[in-house]
């Protein structure tokens, strides 16, 4: 009997790359769908037990010493290659999934895709329609899905007979015993299609560019999720959309800073406005507001625009404006400019507090001062 190295046709020292390189270039050649011969279809069987064994480190070391492609030898149930419990016989016996699974379907529901897209912070206030350009597998208009060139249908698998699996003997400590696997030749489906589509390769489905237009409500934020059902990529064989999952992100804006539904922005004004009063102007989304700063306003002083924020994403009041004003200090000024200070300092009786600037010292130095002059 070969080994799984002839079969291959490999060494022994052959890398991972060559053995599936080597398994690649023969089942193509002995695939049921290219060659139907039965001779060729146990040697595409031979082939791919082959495989599986050489391309799997564990199960290749294990045949390697003990000549044996389950790794069983003679080490029993702790040494190496042996069993971890009887939940792993029944694995390797029964396949996981036991007899009577079935073959499985061609037609399956298609994967959820999730994107991202970026959108203005005013978008997400007032809400908008967003372009959406995306690659995905749409379902094959050439055959609707079926996988097959027009005239023709799939076939009874050769090698399972319509099983999707396939049972084999194997050698254990038990003796020797059947193990059910999936059969190779069909991929579990339990028919071939001999003239697949030749636009979508029998798949039911290919990729394509497609547009769509995608409605975001007004108070998203970054993080939030919408979900289109059933726009996802279409199943194979014909088989239903997922859904497809939109992730926003809201980029930084240049005046507001969000938090929750408040939007806050920072205003600066002079000294002199400050402590006279002003009117401010301010562009938000809603038009151009005026802000009313009151005389004496100090420096973190707020003024908020009540239902100019952001509003509920469910529906509901909207969030606030809150504006946070920063007082300007002046910090040079001209003769004129500091002999105005000076008059506004004594008429307010803050002489002290002009001296304490000017005695740059402090106690100190009016101390010696005063000193000085007796």
């Amino acid at each position: 009997m070969s080994s799984h190295y002839e079969t291959l046709g490999v060494a022994k020292d052959a890398t991972q790359q060559q053995i599936k390189s080597a398994y690649r270039k023969m089942a193509r050649k002995l695939h049921p769908d290219v060659n139907p011969g039965q001779d060729a279809a146990e040697q595409f069987k031979l082939v791919t037990r082959a495989y599986e064994v050489l391309s799997d480190e564990t199960k290749r070391a294990n045949y390697d010493a003990t000549g044996d492609e389950n790794g069983n030898g003679h080490q029993g149930f702790g040494g190496a290659g042996g069993f971890g419990g009887f939940g792993d016989i029944f694995e390797q016996f029964f396949g996981g999934g036991g007899q009577g699974q079935g073959p499985i379907p061609r037609t399956q529901r298609g994967r959820d895709a999730l994107i991202t897209v970026t959108i203005d912070l005013e978008d997400a206030v007032k809400g908008t329609v967003y372009p959406l350009e995306m690659e995905t597998a749409v379902t094959c208009k050439t055959c609707h899905g079926e996988g097959t060139r027009e005239g023709t249908s799939p076939v009874t698998c050769s090698i399972c007979h319509g099983a999707g699996q396939v049972q084999r003997p194997v050698r254990s400590f038990l003796g020797q015993m059947m193990t059910v696997e999936t059969c190779a030749a069909c991929r579990g489906h339990g028919t071939t299609i001999p003239d697949p589509c030749l636009e979508c390769n029998g798949d039911g489905r290919v990729r394509e560019r497609v547009s769509k237009q995608l409605n975001i409500p007004a108070g998203v934020a970054s993080g939030t999720r919408i979900q289109l059902r059933d726009q996802g990529e279409a199943g194979p064989g014909g088989g239903p959309n997922g859904d497809l999952f939109v992730e926003i992100e809201v980029r930084r804006h240049k005046i507001f800073e969000r938090a929750n539904n408040d939007l806050h922005a920072k205003m600066s004004i002079p000294m002199t406005a400050a402590a006279l009063g002003c009117e401010l102007k301010l562009e938000t989304f809603d038009g151009e507001q005026s802000i009313q700063v009151e005389p004496g306003a100090q420096e973190g002083h707020t003024v908020t625009l009540p239902g100019l924020g952001v509003p509920r994403l469910r529906g509901g009041k909207r969030g606030d404006i809150i504006v946070h004003l920063s007082v300007e200090t002046p910090t040079k000024l001209d003769a004129a400019q500091r002999d105005l200070l000076e008059q506004l300092a004594k008429l307010r009786g803050e002489e002290m507090a002009a001296g304490q600037v000017e005695h740059a010292g402090g106690m100190f130095a009016r101390l010696r001062d005063k000193l000085g002059q007796r």
